[in-house]
């Protein structure tokens, strides 16, 4: 008998081995097929809601969107759930209100009115974009057969309170690289949190669609369009996050492997802290390395184009003259003695060139050469230029070769360094600024991809996207317009996605503000007089600002203003290299 029992088993066994294939592949998951569901049952509304309850409940119910927002249809009759389209989340403040409309209510049926501030929205790519306006939406809402009140017809979008969105979305930042392939530049998003695990998924989904809708004709990336994976980035058994594509072309030179590691590692390095292992078919990507950390790719990245010296403390503008920010001596040369009359300046990334502007007659000219020697004048008639910005050298140790600045507060002309060794103007396409008014200053971001504008004292951020007919500054749009208004003064980079903007605001004299919009955290406001004129920002530098009393410096956002040694008039200007 046991032996009959042992041999039915042993049947069974093989019987059901037989039945698993041996040699099928993975079915890769495209960027679009990854959405997460879940099945579990949803809760009903409570017995005995109130209109008023029923729709506020159900924008809170809208911040989880799995199974398709089931939460939130739970909230609705069945025809209007069918007929829901859900589109991209609107966020509003997080004070809103259900009131009634002026329409009488019925015994069956009523009408909501839902009533905030819109703050911004989440475009198709996942990116915020700042979007400001009252919010007034009726709702719908009827009785269904167990006498229970239901939403007839729904919002058109779903809404956000900002608290509920800041719980349930966080900010992740995916890495593209410039258009020659030398910098990697940071293209912030945002993911829905829970689960946590899914999100380092969520991120290689963003990753593999490409640049976001702002810079896609700016930044460019590595990984094929084509690309998917064959299952989600998760953590392999020996701690490592793996991630594991597929279709990503034929063309897969080491170089090209160097890049997607790079975009990777960078994109995943703000939601884990685990070595990154990159596959390709489910084989190394690169032969000769298995892991990777984001030192690993600080080469490929192209940071090192974007560091500064550490000799290179920054210049100031006073008095018509040049001086150094570390001992507020001039420095060498005819910029520095005052010889040119100096109004603004502005340092190449390298240290090694300037460009100066400087009255002449009854308007301005630009120079620009080696720092200590003399200036070549440029052919730019102009009654004003702005402070002048330069561009990412081609390389570490490249002179900088083309430098910007605005003309007249109404075109931006662009010098570049010609074969002969001299230097030519040539126009910027800014078709696109052109109903916002005259442009007061104009800093290109250290990696050459973004543009920060003060626009009639209102900030702007612009992408910079060129092709073989012009250079351009494109999809324009103001940042933090409720809280800076048109009061702004002065702005430059801290890092490739975060500003430091100087107002003539009392109560946010300096800001940081961050390239996508969204957040904006204020800096110390003891000892500053507005208005904040001047302002110079740069990663691992002291924030420099100049107000009517002087020079003053902090590290931090928390940090008092530290009044400097160096004596500047009113109406200077500090720099760092840029």
């Amino acid at each position: 008998m046991k032996r009959l029992a042992l041999l039915a088993l042993v049947l069974v066994t093989l019987t059901g081995c037989a039945a698993i294939p041996t040699n099928t592949q993975p079915k890769p998951i495209g960027p679009k097929d990854n959405k997460a569901t879940n099945t579990a049952a949803v809760p009903e509304p409570r017995q005995g809601i109130d209109p008023f309850m029923l729709v506020r409940e159900f924008i809170d119910a809208a911040s989880n969107p799995d199974g398709d927002y089931a939460a939130a249809r739970a909230y609705m009759t069945p025809e209007a759930s069918k007929g829901w389209i859900v589109k991209n989340p609107v966020i509003i403040e997080s004070a809103f209100s259900t009131v009634p409309t002026s329409q009488a209510p019925q015994d069956k049926t009523q009408t909501v009115l839902l009533q905030g501030k819109r703050v911004g929205r989440l475009g198709g790519d996942g990116a915020f974009v700042p979007e400001l306006g009252d919010l007034r939406e009726p709702v719908k809402v009827e009785r269904n057969a167990d006498n229970q009140w239901r939403i007839s017809e729904a919002p058109p979008a779903v809404y956000l309170p900002l608290n509920i969105f800041n719980n349930n979305y966080r900010r992740v930042t995916l890495y593209f690289y410039n258009p020659e392939f030398t910098v990697l530049v940071p293209d912030p998003r945002y993911v829905v949190v829970p689960p946590a695990t899914s999100i380092p998924t969520r991120v290689t989904d963003l990753l593999l669609r490409g640049p976001g809708e702002t810079v896609r004709d700016t930044l460019k990336t590595a990984i094929s369009p084509d690309a998917a994976t064959f299952s989600d980035t998760r953590e392999a058994d020996d701690g490592a996050l793996e991630v594991n594509l597929t279709r990503v072309g034929k063309d897969l030179t080491p170089e090209k492997s160097k890049q997607i590691v790079a975009q990777v590692v960078k994109s995943l390095s703000g939601v884990t802290t685990s070595r990154v292992r990159v596959l390709v078919d489910g084989q190394q990507i690169l032969p000769d390395t298995r892991d990777y950390r984001v030192s690993d790719v600080s080469g490929t990245a192209g940071e090192a184009l974007l560091a500064l010296n550490a000799n290179l403390q920054g210049m100031i503008v006073a008095d018509g003259a040049i001086r150094s920010l570390s001992d507020g001596n001039p420095i060498k040369g005819p910029a520095g003695s005052g010889a040119y009359g100096a109004v603004s300046a502005a340092q190449s990334l390298d240290g090694s060139r300037l460009a100066v502007v400087s009255r002449s007659g009854g308007g301005m000219k630009l120079r620009v050469g080696e720092v200590e020697q003399d200036l070549s004048e440029v052919d730019q008639p102009a009654t004003t230029l702005s402070r002048p910005t330069w561009l990412l050298s081609t390389g570490p140790k490249e002179p900088g070769s083309e430098v910007w600045t605005v003309v007249d507060g109404t075109s931006v002309a662009r010098v570049t360094r010609s074969d002969n060794g001299g230097w030519t103007a040539k126009g910027v396409n800014i078709t696109d600024l052109a109903q916002f008014g005259p442009i007061s200053d104009l800093r290109l971001s250290r990696d050459g991809t973004r543009a920060a504008l003060v626009i009639g004292g209102k900030l702007y951020l612009t992408s910079v996207v060129r092709n073989d007919q012009d250079v351009a500054l494109r999809t324009p749009r103001q940042i933090q317009q409720s809280t800076l208004g048109s009061a702004v003064q002065s702005v430059d980079w801290l890092s490739q996605d975060v500003l430091v903007v100087a107002s003539s605001l009392p109560s946010l004299p300096v800001t940081k503000v961050y390239t996508d919009g969204f957040k904006l955290d204020r800096y110390s406001q003891s000892n500053l007089t507005v208005p904040v004129g001047s302002v110079a920002a740069a990663p691992a530098r002291q924030v420099q600002v100049i107000d009517p009393s002087g020079l003053w410096s902090a590290s931090d956002i928390t940090d008092v203003w530290k009044s400097s040694s160096i004596r500047v008039p009113a109406g200077s200007l500090v720099f760092y290299p840029g």
